[in-house]
């Protein structure tokens, strides 16, 4: 039997489509190694979607369009951003903005309007005198794996709207997604997610992330390219 991928509503990014970085972490278990994921379009959600294998990696189908791609690429560099304290990550997050200023409040990632244990509620927020963002993360326990570390498609998620945050563009949507999960954490265990700009050509802007336990080791690290929208994402 082919395999399926299925998004179940919860995991929304914009209303009615899929959050880029889980749908993506979703796919990256199609290909062997590091893997890089194109979002093609919108990823639908509460429906099934056909994925291809290919020589290249998979492709992720609904009906005859071209949802997303998954493809093997050459290992992301480590990063060389330092994390700032689990308490400087907090006092970011402390100005958040509210449910009013968010073009996304109900998010699965970032949304301000998810209650706790239903989104991940990572709300980075630039640190004074920088050009990263930072916020703390605990995942709870609905987001583990069967061997009780936190799902890998999770950390995934964990790792996409620090970057469009990071480059106070907007409105973005993302485009292509990597990412390298070199441990995954606990649930209930405290960590440090960031983001900072790479650079921009024309409507594509790069960005990278991380993910760091609270005493500052890397867990996880990401790259992306986000695409400017030239109106909202889902307006008319």
């Amino acid at each position: 039997m082919a395999p399926t991928l299925f998004i179940p509503r919860r995991f929304n990014g914009p209303p009615d489509s899929g959050n880029g970085g889980y749908c993506a972490g979703l796919a990256a278990g199609f290909v062997d190694g590091q893997a890089e994921i194109t979002l093609r379009a919108p990823v639908p959600l509460d429906t099934g979607l056909d994925v291809e294998i290919t020589p290249e990696g998979a492709d992720v189908r609904h009906g005859d369009v071209l949802v997303m791609e998954a493809r093997a690429r050459a290992p992301l560099e480590t990063p060389s951003q330092t994390p700032p304290s689990a308490d400087d990550a907090a006092a970011a997050a402390e100005n958040y903005r509210s449910v009013e200023e968010h073009a996304l409040p109900a998010c699965f990632v970032c949304g301000p309007a998810r209650a706790e244990g239903d989104g991940l509620r990572i709300f980075t927020t630039r640190l004074d005198g920088t050009d990263q963002v930072a916020a703390p993360w605990t995942p709870t326990d609905n987001l583990a794996a069967d061997d009780g570390a936190v799902a890998e498609e999770f950390v995934w998620a964990a790792l996409d709207c620090a970057g469009a945050f990071a480059l106070d563009v907007e409105p973005l949507l993302l485009g292509r997604f990597a990412a390298k999960v070199l441990d995954r954490p606990s649930p209930g265990e405290t960590t440090i997610v960031i983001g900072w700009p790479i650079g921009s050509s024309g409507r594509k802007h790069h960005a990278g992330t991380a993910l760091y336990s609270g005493d500052g080791r890397l867990l996880a690290h990401a790259e992306a390219t986000w695409i400017k929208l030239t109106r909202p994402h889902g307006a008319a």
